[in-house]
């Protein structure tokens, strides 16, 4: 993206990543108090070509330099990082090490080398919250609660949505706030049968880092959801929503299976086409695995989406229940707003079943 600095740092499916910019001029307009996208920066490093040490913005608050200093991430500045982009776009994706201390090139490779691969990794368990929250909007500013109790609807609140948080962007959780549900955020690990007391209209699986078939609790814990929601009653059934991590969760909670991509979809301008519609959505993406849609049940699931520049699958829905994921971020921040229609389609599907 050629702007969104900030909300890339703070998106904790970089948790483990060093990001590369190539945009080439970072830091120009600061950082701000509003768009922070987690609770901190997540990612193992920061790269860019030029780092301004200027930066004008009226909500600006810092520069980027104090900001990674303050949370102690790397950035490294200096990069051709064009140049670096054109070598993973040869060798895929790959290990790498940055030291302020260490300076010898043979050292140096045999620690990357040393380094874990994504394969096999739960990164999840790092980005999730530790607790239960209720999210609110209070004097303007966004804020978390603690989750003694179900809270009882207000007024404006038409649709309890729980989200299971594998790595939540902020922008997912307004997204679902300003369209008149009330929001409660649970962590990564939680069962089924606790997510259920809460009694929810609608479930979003998050986004979030890492392989997501070594994220196996959260595999269980949406089986035993959607065996909930196939037993009830249509006005009774639970709506699930799966974004990036979310939709490989699903995707093999339902019987498919997932693979590492060698490149991996990063960035604001990837182009997918919606296989239903025959519509076309300029998307933000950033994810390693894919869902592979030979896979999925045929009789049950259904691929919705497909990405146009190598074909992978983007979106899948169960055909008989009220489950739908996509692979990229329609909460966007940043990106293009192209897909937020999806959190309308998530609202309309609680709509045709709420009895409660």
């Amino acid at each position: 993206s050629m702007a969104g600095y900030q909300e890339i740092l703070t998106d904790p499916s970089y948790e483990g990543q060093i990001i590369t910019m190539t945009s080439p001029h970072i830091g120009n307009y600061g950082v701000n108090d509003e768009d922070e996208e987690s609770r901190k920066p997540y990612g193992a490093g920061f790269i860019v070509r030029e780092a301004s040490g200027l930066y004008s913005n009226w909500r600006a608050k810092e520069s980027l330099q104090a900001y990674l200093q303050r949370f102690g991430l790397v950035g490294v500045a200096g990069i051709d990082t064009r140049a670096l982009t054109r070598h993973l776009r040869e060798a895929g994706a790959m290990r790498g090490v940055v030291s302020t201390r260490d300076l010898n090139p043979e050292s140096l490779v045999a620690k990357a080398q040393a380094s874990p691969s994504m394969n096999g990794l739960d990164l999840a368990k790092a980005v999730t919250c530790a607790k239960p929250y209720h999210w609110v909007r209070e004097g303007g500013r966004w804020l978390r609660r603690s989750l003694d109790a179900v809270p009882p609807l207000q007024p404006r609140e038409h649709h309890r949505v729980v989200v299971m948080d594998f790595g939540i962007k902020y922008n997912s959780l307004r997204s679902l706030s300003l369209r008149g549900c009330q929001v409660l955020v649970v962590p990564a690990q939680t069962k089924a049968d606790e997510i259920l007391k809460l009694e929810p209209h609608g479930i979003l699986v998050s986004n979030g880092p890492g392989d997501p078939a070594a994220v196996t609790y959260g595999i269980q814990s949406l089986q035993r959801l959607i065996e909930h929601t196939a037993k009830a009653k249509k006005e009774k059934q639970t709506v699930i929503m799966g974004i990036c991590l979310g939709h490989q969760l699903l995707g093999l909670a339902l019987g498919g299976k997932t693979y590492k991509l060698k490149f991996g979809h990063r960035g604001g301008n990837h182009p997918v086409k919606d296989l239903t519609t025959g519509k076309i959505e300029i998307t933000s993406q950033n994810h390693g695995f894919a869902v592979d849609a030979k896979s999925l049940p045929g009789n049950d699931v259904e691929a919705t989406h497909v990405n146009l520049n190598d074909q992978t699958c983007e979106g899948l829905r169960h055909k008989k229940l009220p489950i739908f994921a996509v692979q990229y971020h329609p909460e966007a921040s940043p990106g293009p707003h192209d897909a937020s229609y999806l959190f309308d389609r998530f609202i309309d599907q609680m709509k045709e079943r709420i009895t409660r």
